[in-house]
């Protein structure tokens, strides 16, 4: 086991706070966040659990910067899709369904955005204390801000309403991410009763659907 005083200056304590954050980062990569422990994190960072714990106060706490941080990924992409997406002489209600389109591409190989997304506010805003809630919330608002000016650029119609259709379409991922992978006990549900199938939901075509529909009702809304 890693001795947890080695790590004596800054330096040291922020490359041991960076692995902690890379090796669970690793971790999600083979497994869904329900899956993450505290007791595997301890075994593949060499520390001891309470070792870990003095660098975040919880496992939640870990995988909150490490949304903070897929987020930040994720729209550090999108200026690509959507300009490559969207026609900016298109009428309004054109360039509203190639947001929606250029988004839920942009999602396509992010499967653990996804997952911490849909895992946010059920969660992973849980066993943290207000410190670590509102650090949290305060980056995710930079996020929104930065989705929403993105969508201004191209949707200038949407006005002061941008920021919430921001909001709302990062709120829509995470649901719509959920009700995509559904259990196993759902699944054998599906097969055995065809009447059911129509409930079993692909990630990328309901998200675009739905971003779509949001996307509509948002421009209505601004220009009503």
């Amino acid at each position: 086991m890693t001795s947890f005083q080695r790590a004596r200056t800054e330096e040291q304590r922020e490359i041991r706070h960076q692995s902690i954050l890379d090796t669970t980062a690793s971790m999600l990569d083979e497994m869904p966040v329900s899956a993450v422990s505290l007791n595997e994190l301890s075994r593949r960072t060499g520390l001891a659990k309470s070792n870990v714990m003095r660098y975040f106060e919880s496992r939640e706490a870990i995988l909150l910067e490490l949304l903070d941080r897929a987020r930040t990924q994720w729209t550090d992409t999108l200026p690509a899709h959507l300009s490559a997406a969207i026609d900016r002489e298109a009428p309004a209600s054109e360039r509203g369904e190639q947001f929606a389109a250029a988004i839920t591409e942009s999602l396509t190989d992010r499967r653990v955005t996804c997952d911490l997304l849909s895992a946010q506010a059920g969660v992973l805003e849980h066993n943290v204390s207000p410190e670590v809630a509102a650090r949290y919330k305060k980056a995710a608002l930079a996020n929104v801000d930065t989705l929403a000016t993105l969508a201004r650029m191209y949707l200038p119609e949407l006005g002061d309403r941008a920021s919430e259709l921001a909001a709302f379409t990062i709120m829509t991922i995470g649901a719509v991410w959920t009700h995509a992978r559904p259990s196993q006990a759902m699944l054998t549900a599906y097969e055995a009763d065809p009447s059911l199938a129509a409930l079993k939901m692909d990630f990328a075509a309901t998200l675009r659907q739905m971003l779509t529909t949001l996307t509509a009702g948002t421009l209505a809304r601004a220009s009503g």
